[in-house]
């Protein structure tokens, strides 16, 4: 099999390249993986490729299998699909998820990867990251039937959140984001949609996910007394200031932080990583999730694709990469 490889690197903050690399032999407990698809995580990775992590937070952001340190040179992604070439039997020719970056082919533990199951097409499967991100902030949320919902921010992962919470049955769920052209990603989730200014109030639930001070601050005034927001957004370097009179303080309101690093508390007694990361795998059997998927790029057309991204000049929830099949 092959030992050389290929992968994206960020040389420094807004430069990207193609560079060489050599995946290790794989032991008995390891897995050669050739990569199928991988994808862009748009907000976390643009943030990344712009230089925007905090130092003090440089280790919390670091990825599993991240190389080079921030601002650059980084290897740096998340969200990767390939074929067991090389391993355990039982894992074999499987088509398994990694928490990867984008790179042709890797060797990693055999424990590292999750088996995709046979009702989710690979080309889906990508989007398992986001999609445990989002039970993870569903669980934190703890959403009850007939709720009154609203996600917002309109972003990759709010629309996997309300794509989730879409299913609880009697479930007002609305997305709010700015951009008009959302309401089609919503409906095809089976959620509603509404620009901010018009959004339904009282909200039993309320996740943020835009990662602005303005969609946080009305994520605040849409909550029911004594409501909690539950605010999925990674700011990066970025301070944000709120209102913190108003209706924070005369309903009671809280802001409570969700991270897919730690299983949420709600269930972290019965569930942990790898019982997420399967559930979330189970869940994008459901085509609608299909409707996060807004771009295609080859892989090796990276280094110019992911400034693109960053600056907003190439709109997208998730940019789903192809890679070369042989």
């Amino acid at each position: 099999m092959p030992r050389s490889a290929s992968a994206f690197w960020i040389r420094e903050p807004g430069a990207g390249e193609i560079r060489p690399a050599e995946p290790a032999a794989p032991g008995p407990d390891d897995v050669l993986v050739r990569t199928r698809y991988s994808a862009v995580s748009r907000g976390t990775e643009a943030l990344v490729f712009r230089g925007g992590v905090p130092e003090s937070q440089s280790e919390v952001m670091r990825a599993p299998f991240q190389e080079g340190r921030f601002p650059g040179p980084v290897k740096y992604g998340y969200l990767n699909v390939g074929r067991v070439e090389e391993g355990p039997r039982h894992l074999l020719g499987r088509t398994v998820f990694c928490l990867y970056p984008h790179q042709t082919h890797y060797t990693v533990p055999a424990r590292a990867v999750v088996p995709v199951p046979d009702t989710v097409p690979a080309e889906r499967a990508v989007l398992a990251g986001t999609l445990e991100t989002a039970v993870n902030a569903v669980w934190d949320a703890e959403p009850l039937i007939g709720d009154r919902i609203a996600v917002v921010g309109g972003g990759m992962v709010g629309c996997a959140v309300a794509g989730v919470l879409a299913g609880l049955p009697g479930a007002r769920v609305q997305l709010v984001d700015t951009a008009a052209e959302r309401a089609e990603t919503a409906a095809a989730l089976g959620a509603g949609f509404a620009p901010p200014e018009e959004a339904a109030a009282d909200c039993d639930v309320v996740v943020h996910a835009s990662a602005t001070e303005a969609g946080l601050a009305r994520s605040l005034e849409l909550a029911a007394p004594e409501g909690t927001v539950v605010e999925l957004s990674w700011y990066g370097d970025h301070r944000v200031s709120l209102p913190l009179g108003e209706h924070f303080h005369s309903r009671r309101l809280s802001v409570r932080a969700s991270q897919v690093g730690t299983v949420s508390p709600a269930t972290r007694g019965r569930r942990g990583h790898a019982e997420r990361m399967e559930l979330a795998l189970r869940l994008l059997a459901d085509a609608r999730f299909d409707a996060l998927i807004t771009g295609e790029s080859a892989f090796a057309d990276l280094p110019e694709v992911l400034p693109r991204l960053a600056s907003g000049d190439l709109p997208a929830l998730c940019r789903r990469i192809t890679y070369p099949a042989d």
